[in-house]
């Protein structure tokens, strides 16, 4: 695709400038209805008119200047948004342009005048020029405004439309991670383990086979019921972590070994819901192989400056491929990717990799900090 096309599409809205040029198109109709009407009842029908005149040297070139002027200020109102001007700056600027077109149209409309040869530069007179601006300010000053109003309006739509669109594909992609997540948890051989460990428990300790039913109670409630919100405070997400640990330490016993480095005052801030346990599930099924059956994972959870950095680390079997293959080849990765991407744009790090000593892997994950 050519390049100046893509970039003029960056900065003009088609659709916006036709709808701009739509609007004083019909305020230019009525204009020339209400000159007819003038023309044929009014007053005016006793004096010399030239439609020709009319319509070519005043409303032709008062709407290509005009559509032409509101187009730029449709591209720098795109940039106010984007840059978060304060009200005061904006509305005072808005004034200013709204002076600046009629005398942009007043100055232009003189110098075709010029060129036609219907007056001379010794018989301009700039006096007359600024009385004819000054007698049409206010009205100047409301079809302006009202330009305004519409790409405002535009632009707001086309947000609300958009954040509706992201938070709809949000709501999906939490769903499908809680399904997923239910799926991998309600597989034959989690279950399985999982009630066979609980069973041996009931001989040897029956008050830790309790704990373990009510752990897993309350792990797969919270996939069902709770976290509606794509983020929670992080205290929330590590409780329900802590759920699906207490199984796992259960059924791997001495083989595996989880600690925690999490600064406590990061806590009540947001993450995305239920993205811990897919990342543990990750790395605990991954990291054990014949040469790696004790396996150690440290999760690592801290802020630098505006960014939340969450890190799980274990000791376990490398993987033998770079993170984007990665991504293609498990759903679980590729759907966190795809829902860090939605919630924070560009801003944020995703990446699973061998660590820097060659013992073992990590996975880190960098984000917006947010309360």
């Amino acid at each position: 695709m050519n390049k100046k096309y893509i970039i003029s599409r960056k900065y003009i809205d088609l659709k916006l400038v036709l709808l701009l040029a739509g609007f004083y198109a019909l305020f230019d109709l009525m204009l020339i209805a209400k000159t007819a009407y003038m023309q044929v009842f009014g007053m005016d029908k006793m004096m010399v008119f030239s439609w020709s005149q009319f319509l070519i040297d005043n409303l032709l070139f008062d709407y290509i200047i005009v559509v032409s002027f509101m187009t730029l200020i449709a591209i720098s109102t795109k940039r106010f948004l984007r840059k978060n001007y304060s009200w005061t700056k904006i509305i005072s600027t808005h004034i200013l342009f709204s002076l600046l077109i009629g005398i942009v149209i007043r100055l232009v409309v003189d110098l075709y005048y010029i060129l036609l040869g219907r007056t001379t530069f010794a018989e301009y007179d700039f006096e007359r020029s600024m009385y004819r601006f000054m007698y049409v300010i206010d009205l100047n000053f409301l079809i302006y405004f009202a330009m305004v109003f519409i790409i405002y309006t535009y632009y707001y739509v086309k947000e609300v439309k958009k954040a509706e669109k992201k938070q709809g594909k949000l709501e999906a992609q939490l769903v499908n991670t809680r399904m997923k997540m239910l799926s991998s948890q309600l597989q034959p051989h989690f279950l399985f383990n999982t009630l066979n460990s609980i069973a041996v428990l009931t001989d040897i300790d029956a008050a830790k086979a309790k704990d373990t039913i009510a752990d897993l109670s309350d792990f797969l409630r919270e996939i069902l019921y709770d976290n509606d919100s794509n983020r929670i405070p992080l205290e929330k997400e590590l409780r329900i972590l802590e759920f699906y640990l207490n199984i796992i330490k259960v059924r791997f016993s001495d083989h595996l070994n989880i600690s925690t480095e999490i600064d406590e005052s990061l806590l009540p801030k947001l993450v995305p819901a239920l993205l811990l346990q897919p990342i543990l599930e990750n790395s605990i099924k991954h990291g054990y192989d014949f040469n790696h059956t004790d396996l150690e994972i440290l999760v690592k959870i801290y802020a630098e400056g505006k960014t939340l950095i969450i890190k799980v680390e274990n000791n376990g079997a490398p993987v033998e491929a770079g993170h984007k293959l990665l991504l293609k080849r498990g759903m679980g990765l590729a759907n966190i990717n795809d829902r860090l991407e939605n919630l924070y744009g560009n801003n944020y790090f995703f990446e699973v990799r061998n660590k820097n000593t060659g013992a073992g892997v990590e996975t880190v994950i960098r984000i917006p900090l947010e309360n």
